[in-house]
């Protein structure tokens, strides 16, 4: 069966997710974290976007990027980040063939029935993806915890992140855009509960 074409457009949102090789959990490893560190970096010099969120998290990775008027698609940003980061790794450790398990998955955030709301919950399920899978205690110590960017406006994050619009649109002011950022927080937290 064919797969079916990728949306490509620009100036919208993605959430891009992609799994390690028979889920194993390259980026237990502490060099394998810094090559998607160093590679999103690496990425952000080369070309244009916008980095909403980057977790990696054991044996996958998310991605939230938003595209840029006519600037690189989505699938170029991720190719080179994809290819960087599965390069950097095999010379480390010998290893030779495939690092992902296939090619990634990803959404566009704007054709959600409500992108705002959709968005604002993804970035705490991202943060929480970490403490889930028990490599983390708290979404706010997570190996780059994109999500203190949200929550300190100081804060010095390991990759570049832009807040998006549908947060700095929450409020006049960053304490304003807090408060109620964090209560998509607590609603994520009791939704845990009852599953």
């Amino acid at each position: 069966m064919p797969r079916k074409p990728r949306i490509i457009m620009q100036e919208v949102t993605y959430h891009c997710y992609s799994r390690c090789l028979r889920q194993r959990y390259f980026f237990n490893t502490a060099y394998a974290r810094q090559y998607f560190v160093d590679t999103i970096n690496t990425c952000h010099e080369k070309y244009a976007f916008e980095l909403i969120a980057a977790e990696p998290v054991g044996n996958h990775i998310h991605l939230v990027i938003r595209t840029l008027k006519g600037k690189e698609t989505i699938s170029l940003i991720m190719q080179y980040i994809k290819a960087r980061i599965a390069e950097k790794y095999n010379r480390r450790t010998g290893e030779t063939g495939p690092f992902w398990n296939e090619r990634y998955g990803c959404k566009i955030i704007e054709d959600s029935e409500d992108p705002k709301i959709y968005l604002l919950n993804l970035l705490w399920y991202i943060g929480f993806n970490p403490v889930r899978k028990n490599l983390s205690a708290n979404p706010r110590k997570n190996f780059i915890g994109f999500i203190n960017c949200y929550l300190d406006k100081s804060f010095q994050c390991k990759v570049r992140i832009t807040l998006h619009k549908f947060f700095t649109d929450l409020g006049a002011d960053f304490e304003t855009r807090l408060k109620k950022f964090l209560l998509y927080e607590q609603a994520y937290l009791q939704k845990m509960e009852l599953a």
